[in-house]
């Protein structure tokens, strides 16, 4: 059957599944209410298979694992397809309309137009979901009130509470999509993980508001009900009259209720606190200045989860399940990656504080440029990982793999110290690439690179695969313009780096690059001979692997393969333990503890997740096993590229100007900044690509000249992990 024909009929299952789910979300809040969230609506009866939670896991979470499943199916039918070709101008061009920025500056950051309308029509969403469950409110009356023992406002005021926590979990079942970086969920909707960052951060906010005036309001309505009820209980007679009220007071009870069947307060409390102590490290005042504590604190959605699996119960969970769902598949994926001690091979070490790593890496890993990977070095940190880009190119080095680290924080400068010093080799840890399924910056007739510092890490990929494309007669490639901004003349020895350390000066000949850099801070070009450019040779034990994909080269294949039969197994699994277990101690009378429950859920979701990824990293693992076996022994015939970083001239001297194959391209402009908005204006061709990578001031400007409306053949794009 052509794959053309699957992946159409793919696609439009997807968008009808897609647009059910919206209809679904669309209807949650009038049937939500109906499900027992509240301990005075009667309990439910119980199946002999799957329980309660059936209706919810069918509705809720079986879709979107569906259609993660069949997105992988449909990537990896596409991953050699280029879409861009076949795409009209007229098509391209409304596209490129839609991603123009429209806000540039405020509290979010760069936005596009797609992303603005996808904003608002969420918290329409949510207002939606919430006014009509404050409809409800006149249903309330004096004498519903006074059966309970309260007043109509301290009823109402019970209501309203639950009402926002269940807008809350609105936003909760979205927060863990952006952040599962290899689901297919981002790639096919044309998302990296690294653009997503923002959503994630988004959502975050908006789910911890909402749960933190539902826990408040609570907090209110316990001290406001309790103060009558507890008072009235204890009389006030007991030893210490002002303990009781206390007590009494803040409705200590309700607060510390944990109930059998019904919702758990006390986790709900466990759940909040998590929360706040996470959302509390990740205002930008403390994650730019104590990354390490943002970093530690973010482990707290462990618990954040946990327990509020066990204050909703599982019935309810299943409604955010499927994003934390595929979070939990692409965690343990990266767990079993990051296992793995990497085969480092050389480094590079700049005067500028900047280091080049070069892995060794099998034939079956590709990546796409502007792919990033996460990096662990034990040594400096055992539990710290960091993105950096890859600036190596996999079909001009397919043996090989090149990140670029700057000295900017505490982690990089240990790491630039350490390499400083002699050392033979470095113990390092990866997870990833990561990146986007396509070369989508080739649909553009010229690109402008805009690059801060160490920005230009980015570009360096995208320039080596234009250098791979002018090697072929039949390629196209578009021209290229590189605006790079350094504060001094040691940071100009980064466009070495444009070249991998094996290149040769002639493979930029047939390249169309015009690099404008530019020295702020020094009026004239200096030079010191005292520092160098430095390689260094590791010795890499034979424990040590090459750089393969956890998943083989057919890795969206294995990981349909991983979500549908883990969830298969889950049900399996949870219909046992309903079945044999739980119905037979329960029998229909509702006096199984709902927390107990809860966690047999977690640990069958868990078990079924690890026994299935770890069988598919296991087979795949003895398919490339081989080949990384081939790899270690060319580098021992020829001893890890010697003869090569030796042609390179390792220790040659400082020169105030990039090497020499690249002098003819650059021209070198001191104590000043660009006019950004002269050279993006003066541009020339139908589609001008900009894409900018650097400080948050330097992607402002150029996002506010391209959102101007002076220049419609401009399309912005911005690399960034902040917003």
């Amino acid at each position: 059957m052509d794959s053309r024909f699957v992946r159409a009929t793919i696609r439009h299952l997807l968008t009808v599944i897609f647009l059910g789910i919206c209809m679904m979300w669309i209807m949650a809040p009038t049937n939500t209410y109906k499900q027992k969230w509240k301990p005075s609506i009667s309990k439910t009866v119980d199946s002999t298979y799957f329980g309660t939670q059936a209706p919810n896991m069918l509705i809720w979470t079986f879709p979107v694992l569906f259609v993660a499943s069949l997105g992988s199916l449909y990537l990896h039918l596409g991953k050699n397809s280029n879409q861009n070709a076949s795409q009209s101008n007229e098509k391209k061009h409304r596209q490129a309309l839609w991603r123009k920025p429209v806000l540039v500056k405020g509290p979010l950051g760069i936005v596009s137009g797609i992303e603005l309308a996808l904003l608002i029509m969420f918290i329409a969403l949510l207002v939606w979901s919430l006014v009509t469950y404050l409809r409800r409110l006149h249903t309330i009356t004096p004498k519903a009130a006074a059966k309970e023992g309260v007043k109509v406002w301290e009823m109402k005021l019970f209501d309203v509470a639950l009402w926002i926590g269940l807008t809350g979990n609105v936003c909760l079942a979205f927060l863990f999509y952006p952040v599962a970086r290899g689901s297919s969920v981002l790639p096919l909707l044309g998302l990296t993980s690294e653009g997503s960052i923002k959503y994630h951060i988004w959502l975050g906010h908006m789910t911890m508001v909402l749960f933190t005036i539902h826990g408040i309001c609570y907090i209110i309505d316990w001290a406001v009900t309790g103060n009558i009820s507890e008072v009235r209980r204890v009389g006030v007679t007991g030893p210490d009259p002002f303990v009781n009220y206390l007590w009494g007071a803040f409705n200590i009870d309700a607060m510390l209720k944990w109930s059998h069947s019904d919702i758990s307060n006390v986790a709900g409390e466990i759940a909040l606190l998590g929360g706040l102590g996470l959302w509390a490290a990740t205002f930008p005042q403390i994650r730019r200045k104590t990354f390490e504590l943002f970093f530690y604190a973010h482990h707290l959605y462990i618990i954040f989860v946990f327990f509020f699996i066990l204050h909703v119960g599982i019935g309810y969970t299943f409604i955010m399940l499927p994003g934390f769902y595929l979070f939990i598949v692409d965690r343990y994926l990266r767990f079993l990656q990051s296992r793995t001690s990497v085969r480092l091979l050389s480094a590079r070490l700049l005067p500028c504080n900047v280091v080049e790593l070069n892995f060794a890496k099998t034939h079956g890993l590709t990546y796409n440029p502007t792919s990033i990977m996460f990096v662990n070095v034990p040594s400096i940190s055992k539990l710290q990982w960091h993105p950096f880009t890859v600036s190596s190119n996999s079909n001009m080095e397919p043996d090989k793999l090149s990140v670029i680290i700057k000295s900017e924080g505490s982690w990089s400068t240990k790491l630039y110290q350490m390499l400083s010093s002699p050392i033979e080799r470095l113990d390092v840890s990866i997870e990833g690439p990561y990146g986007p399924q396509s070369n989508h910056f080739l649909r553009h007739d010229t690109i402008v690179m805009v690059s801060g510092g160490s920005g230009i890490t980015p570009f360096i990929s995208i320039i080596r695969e234009l250098i791979f494309r002018s090697k072929i007669s039949q390629c196209k490639t578009p021209d290229m313009i590189l605006i790079a901004v350094f504060k001094s003349s040691l940071d100009l020895t980064m466009l070495d780096l444009l070249l991998p350390m094996t290149g040769s000066p002639s493979e930029l000949s047939n390249l169309k690059l015009h690099i404008e850099a530019y020295v702020t801070k020094e009026n004239e070009p200096t030079t010191d001979n005292s520092k160098r450019v430095r390689s260094i040779l590791f010795k890499p034990l034979p424990t040590d692997k090459p750089m393969a994909p956890i998943l083989g080269p057919n890795s969206w294949f294995w990981l349909a393969a991983i979500i549908s039969s883990s969830f298969i197994m889950f049900l399996i699994l949870i219909g046992i333990i309903t079945g044999f277990y739980i119905y037979p101690r329960d029998h229909n009378k509702n006096e199984f503890s709902a927390s107990t429950k809860a966690v047999l859920n977690v640990l069958a979701i868990c078990v079924s997740i690890a026994a299935t990824a770890s069988a598919a990293v296991f087979w795949n693992k003895r398919q490339y096993s081989r080949e990384a076996t081939q790899v270690q022994n060319i580098e021992g015939q020829t001893p890890l590229g010697s003869q090569n970083l030796r042609a390179y001239n390792g220790d040659r001297e400082l020169e105030s100007l990039p090497h020499q194959s690249l002098a003819q391209a650059t021209k070198v402009h001191y104590g000043g900044r660009p006019d950004l908005k002269r050279m993006l204006f003066e541009s020339r061709g139908e589609s001008v690509g900009v894409l900018v990578c650097g400080p948050k001031k330097l992607r402002h400007d150029v996002a506010a000249i391209c959102s101007s409306g002076l220049a419609d053949n401009l399309h912005f794009e911005s690399i960034s992990f902040s917003w």
